[in-house]
């Protein structure tokens, strides 16, 4: 559907002064359109996206849910049959992840994931390690490319996996995919955005995808989630750590699927080595093993 035919079919959109294609977004395509009514992101699904996971149904009812609790956009209208979802547009600053290596935001990150984590609970569950082993049986099945030695990080995953089950935290509603640009600084605090990967899973997942996808310092983690919990923990920075190593073990292959099969102007697979590489780095490295120890103490 043509995005003048979009605008005719939701009365917000009537009228429009102007309309403008925003910059960034890996699987979507998304517009600025300003009306008298107001001003609005029309996000305009893209195909394929069931390979990665990613289910609008669970995507809309879960941005709702996020607005209930004061930290995503309202819904203003979702046209299903042509994968099309309306949002009110949040004026704010998009942040960076050179803006959140600052660190001088750390309190308010904890203080949004908070609020969102006490919300209602989102519809469906997250697991990224079933989420990977679905990828990988997708990246082979259909002959994708796979990053030299992806294959033998296999036991070093399932260790993880393993020691990840021992003390596993409660499931609460979680964003999944908090990169820098899903921060929204509205001057008082962020709103967070994007709730395609959204599901419940554990906090520290939240917080180590944090860390991971803007490459904050080790010390700025063990702030962050000092901020969260309320006191320093060595376990659950831990925790948040292997869910960061895990994060881009899996990503890598989501990745690899988006080479495969978008549309998109994009060079997904050097995307995707950069993951990759800073995985290996983490399980190559002097920490995992005492992260794995750490993960199982009692907190």
């Amino acid at each position: 559907m043509s995005l003048g035919r979009i605008v005719e079919r939701v009365p917000e959109l009537h009228d429009a002064a102007s309309v403008e294609r925003l910059e960034g977004g890996l699987t979507n395509t998304n517009w600025k359109v300003v009306s008298p009514a107001g001003t609005y992101v029309v996000r305009v699904f893209g195909r394929d996206t069931g390979l990665l996971a990613i289910d609008r149904e669970n995507e809309v009812h879960n941005t709702r849910a996020a607005a209930e609790a004061g930290v995503g956009a309202t819904v203003v209208a979702y046209l299903p049959e042509e994968s099309v979802l309306v949002l009110e547009w949040i004026e704010a600053e998009v942040m960076s992840a050179d803006s959140l290596r600052r660190g001088d935001r750390l309190v308010e990150v904890a203080a949004a994931c908070r609020r969102l984590h006490a919300g209602r609970s989102f519809r469906d569950e997250f697991d990224m390690f079933a989420i990977q082993r679905g990828y990988l049986e997708i990246v082979r099945e259909r002959g994708f490319r796979l990053p030299d030695g992806y294959l033998e990080l296999e036991p070093h995953v399932r260790a993880l996996e393993e020691a990840m089950r021992v003390r596993p935290e409660a499931r609460v509603p979680c964003n999944n995919d908090l990169l820098a640009e899903n921060f929204l600084w509205t001057g008082s605090g962020f709103r967070l955005i994007d709730y395609e990967y959204s599901g419940q899973n554990e906090p520290s997942f939240e917080l180590g995808n944090v860390w991971s996808e803007s490459n904050l310092s080790p010390g700025q983690l063990e702030e962050l989630v000092a901020h969260y919990y309320g006191r320093p923990s060595p376990a659950k920075v831990a925790r948040a750590r292997l869910w960061g190593l895990m994060s881009k073990v899996g990503w890598t292959l989501w990745g690899s699927i988006q080479d495969a099969v978008s549309p998109i102007d994009f060079d997904f697979w050097a995307w995707a080595m950069e993951k990759y590489d800073r995985a290996l780095a983490e399980l190559d490295g002097p920490d995992f093993d005492r992260l794995l120890a750490d993960v199982r103490r009692a907190d």
